[in-house]
């Protein structure tokens, strides 16, 4: 009997660590989402979006909720922000956003496909 008044505790203190599991995962691939933009502006292709490189990293039940800004080589270098929503274990509560900025070089002489920005993908020897 006594376990079984201190049952809803367990399970609170069990949602709280899932809750917090899901929040630094979202943060994780809100991280990933923003460097592998940010690499992709660099590169200054236009044949893939930094956005479409930033939700392709991502794992898809996260990309659904997330956003993706970027800008191209200003500067010498690319930046990259990516915003994903916390999903939340409890119905009825809001844990925000996750927010990750990312910046990588890049060689604006060549039309920005630098040797640093081929270096970030593994393509400079």
């Amino acid at each position: 009997m006594e376990f079984l008044g201190f049952l809803p505790i367990l399970i609170l203190v069990a949602l709280a660590a899932v809750q917090l599991g899901i929040a630094a995962y979202a943060a994780q691939q809100a991280g990933t989402a923003a460097r592998a933009a940010a690499r992709t502006a660099s590169l200054d292709e236009p044949r893939t979006s930094p956005q479409a490189a930033g939700l392709a990293a991502m794992s898809g039940w996260l990309a659904d909720g997330a956003s993706i800004g970027s800008g191209g080589c200003g500067g010498g270098e690319a930046r990259a922000t990516a915003t994903v929503e916390i999903p939340s274990v409890i119905p009825g509560f809001d844990f925000g956003s996750a927010e990750k900025s990312a910046t990588m070089p890049c060689d604006e002489g060549d039309g920005g496909a630098g040797r640093a920005a081929q270096a970030a993908l593994g393509g400079g020897r």
